[in-house]
């Protein structure tokens, strides 16, 4: 019989039933890893997204009184317990970009409208090596600053998994336009709506991901995501008040971890 397995399931509770059936345990048995929740497919075509998650069996706890021990000293500020936490799927992530070693350059006043210019400009130049035709928006947003929407034909190449072509794209864009001023115009970039979406299926995962916490009384550790991501999954929960948050991990493997407040049921 296998230690760890995946199962998907039409919902996270049912790929934890198949999980804990195949295995001869019950669910309150298992360490569970959320892998990936049901989300619809790419502009809502093609149904959805099956739930997909990653069992095993938990090991002896030591006795109820060192568990809260440790766990008084998980809130102490000390590194989480790597048993305590479902290890993530390992997946391929963004390497990080090395800015370049600045050049001595004198500082030109600065210029919205020009810095704007050249966002499109330098867009416009990768679409086209892309052999991509783009029709670019901008407004101002109170959220997401500078937002340029893109729309047209072929686009889910600029967004690739959970959105990291993109958020490359856009860290490449907001370093190139951004390095001759002091002053910063923050570009963020959105494919028909993405942005929006993934914002919605975020917080239907920190929701699921609290009743599992609150369920299994287990800390839940997320896969990586960047900033703008972990404040949303920070900003659901803060409403909840038998769990709590908090981020760790350096970027671009940075992570959020979702812990049961100790005697709350």
């Amino acid at each position: 019989m296998a230690n760890v397995i995946e199962k998907t399931g039409k919902t996270v509770d049912e790929a934890i039933a198949a999980a804990a059936e195949e295995l001869g345990v019950s669910e309150d048995e298992l360490d569970v890893e959320i892998l990936e929740t049901p989300t619809k497919r790419l502009f809502g075509l093609f149904g959805e997204t099956p739930a997909k998650i990653r069992a095993a069996i938990k090991e002896k706890e030591p006795p109820a009184e060192i568990i809260r021990n440790e766990e008084l000293e998980i809130r102490n500020e000390k590194p989480p317990v790597e048993e305590k936490i479902p290890v993530v799927e390992e997946e391929p992530a963004i390497e990080p970009i090395l800015e370049p070693s600045p050049v001595e350059e004198d500082a030109e006043p600065f210029d919205r409208d020009k810095v704007i210019d050249a966002a499109e400009d330098f867009l416009q130049d990768v679409f086209a090596a892309m052999g991509l035709e783009v029709i670019m928006k901008i407004e101002d947003d109170e959220e997401y600053g500078c937002l340029i929407e893109l729309s047209g034909k072929g686009l889910g190449v600029l967004i690739g998994r959970r959105g990291q072509a993109l958020d490359a794209l856009q860290y490449l864009l907001n370093l190139a336009v951004n390095r001759k001023s002091e002053e910063r115009v923050h570009f963020t970039l959105d494919v028909e709506d993405y942005r929006r979406r993934r914002e919605q299926a975020l917080i239907k995962l920190a929701k699921s991901v609290a009743d599992r916490a609150i369920k299994t009384r287990r800390d839940v550790k997320l896969e990586p995501m960047n900033r703008h991501e972990r404040k949303i999954i920070h900003t659901v929960l803060q409403e909840n008040d038998r769990v709590e948050t908090h981020s760790a991990g350096e970027d671009p493997y940075r992570y959020v971890i979702v812990t049961p407040k100790r005697g709350r049921r």
